[in-house]
């Protein structure tokens, strides 16, 4: 009996040691400096599960919190000045201007720039460094920019990146993670993983071209400001890169499909997605009271979609005024110039629980990854309409699943909005499929708030977690793709047929000698 007991106690002793080490407090600083709704969204209950952890989290960034939050301090940055300020919202037309891939870049790592310098250089940011406050991890958003890295080597801190997309093309060198681009499309093409010989061209060269693009309108810029703001004895940013213990990556392989990821690098795809909650009373009761279901129809947080044209706007509303099913338009205007009966529409939009009720049957989107996971975990079929970014690249993947129909912005047309709703709301394939993808999406072991806690956590446990670091971080390029072994080989067996032709023309070379000399004797 004292065995037994024994025995329990030092079982309880043991769980007790293992969550006060799960959850013994750190200091977290994060530098999310995009004025981009939608990503702050995904990255806000992440650094409140860290809080409910027991840590303490210091955020620089545009939205502070409404409501004081015990151990979440603010460091509020004022409107981005000049440049693009996507924060602000974007017309349509502008969004369409921003469907060519390289301008799409172009203006991605030049706004990174343009960040870096504005945080930099902002009065509160300049306090918060010089003060005397510790920090035992930095995180910060790597979609465009690496000026924040050198703060891990000032607080001798672990860092950590969050990508709220797939990795961009320039994100997977760092952490030596691979970008084959024969069955990875990068984010700005319009390709899933299946790929003929013109995509996959396509896809190599534009890689390739995007990366150079980052180099000299992001990279350059942000590493001439880091050595004005932190020294001219700073380490090379890629150097910083090459040291990061965690990406976390807003994607999921149900979605974007499977593809290798160093240990480093985990999927965190819908982290941003909230446990179900009651929708206001107004939007419950007109979900409930649709017979034939209802469309819902959203351009996210950044494209306004009160800025459509009036012949786009219109189509629409001609399309939906044919359909039985009722629509619900995220619409950001007081009104809604022909609005039909069956239309409804609201500024603000509580999406996630929007899309899974059970009377939603569409989602017209214009493909973003936050609403499209957010659709893919309520098992709702999409049409899609991208402008620019990860988006077409989305739905491309959706499309291949048999998800989604793809619906291009300049051939938007009363009669091409009812066949491309038609199509996914009378093939009864098309909502299977997105439901048999939601179960797939689901089936994890941990949640994906609950795994980027995990992985927090584990690299702070293992000071960094430099076992995890991949030894393809250290290798130059050639020797990453094995070119200098390649060349070897190739030497080799170049010497060895350069020897075999010596030595054949030796030997029947002096054979031919020798019967000369017979003939002329």
């Amino acid at each position: 009996m004292f065995k037994l007991t024994t025995q329990v106690w030092l079982l309880v002793l043991t769980s007790l040691l293992l969550v006060l080490q799960s959850v013994s407090s750190a200091r977290f600083l994060v530098i999310y400096h995009s004025k981009v709704r939608s990503r702050f969204s995904m990255v806000e209950p992440y650094m409140k599960a860290l809080i409910s952890r027991g840590h303490q989290v210091v955020v620089v960034g545009y939205y502070p919190q409404k409501q004081p939050v015990p151990n979440y301090t603010d460091v509020i940055m004022e409107e981005v000045a000049g440049g693009l300020n996507p924060g602000a919202g974007l017309s349509v037309d502008v969004a369409s201007e921003l469907f060519n891939p390289v301008a799409n870049v172009i203006r991605i790592a030049e706004y990174g720039a343009h960040t870096c310098k504005t945080v930099l250089s902002h009065p509160e940011f300049i306090k918060l460094i010089k003060s005397n406050q510790k920090f035992d991890a930095v995180i910060y958003d790597l979609l465009h920019t690496d000026c924040f890295l050198p703060l891990s080597t000032k607080y001798g801190a672990v860092s950590i990146g969050v990508s709220p997309t797939v990795l961009m093309p320039w994100a997977n060198d760092p952490m030596g993670n691979p970008d084959n681009p024969s069955y990875i499309p990068n984010l700005f093409t319009p390709y899933s993983d299946q790929m003929n010989f013109i995509a996959r061209t396509v896809n190599s060269v534009t890689m390739m071209l995007f990366k150079v693009i980052y180099y000299f309108k992001s990279y350059r810029p942000s590493q001439e400001l880091v050595r004005q703001h932190f020294g001219q004895d700073v380490p090379e940013l890629d150097v910083l890169a090459r040291n990061m213990s965690l990406v976390l990556v807003n994607s999921h392989f149900s979605l974007n499909s499977p593809r290798p990821l160093v240990p480093g690098v985990v999927e965190v795809g819908g982290m941003h997605i909230p446990p179900p909650q009651q929708l206001p009373k107004h939007i419950q009761e007109y979900l409930d009271s649709a017979e034939h279901g209802v469309i819902y129809f959203s351009f996210g947080s950044i494209v306004q979609a009160k800025t459509l044209p009036a012949e786009k706007r219109d189509a629409f509303l001609q399309a939906f005024a044919e359909l039985p099913q009722n629509v619900l338009w995220k619409w950001e205007g007081e009104s809604l110039p022909g609005q039909p009966k069956n239309v409804h529409i609201e500024k603000w939009c509580p999406q996630a629980d929007i899309l899974r009720h059970p009377n939603v049957v569409a989602f017209l989107s214009h493909g973003g990854l936050m609403g499209t996971l957010e659709a893919l975990y309520g098992g709702v079929p999409i049409v899609g309409i991208p402008f620019f970014g990860d988006q077409r690249t989305n739905l491309a993947n959706l499309v291949a699943k048999g998800i989604a129909v793809k619906l291009d912005y300049e051939e938007i047309t009363k009669q091409k909005v009812l066949d491309s709703l038609r199509t996914v709301l009378e093939q009864p394939s098309y909502m299977e499929n997105a439901r048999h993808t939601a179960q797939i999406y689901r089936d994890r072991p941990l949640s994906a708030l609950d795994t980027a806690i995990f992985w927090t956590e584990y690299v702070l446990r293992h000071k960094g977690a430099p076992h995890l670091r991949s030894a393809a971080v250290d290798l130059t390029w050639y020797q990453y793709f094995l070119l200098d072994v390649i060349a070897f080989i190739a030497a080799i067996i170049l010497l060895f047929l350069l020897a075999v032709r010596k030595l054949f023309t030796l030997i029947f070379g002096s054979k031919k000698t020798t019967q000369k000399k017979k003939k002329e004797n």
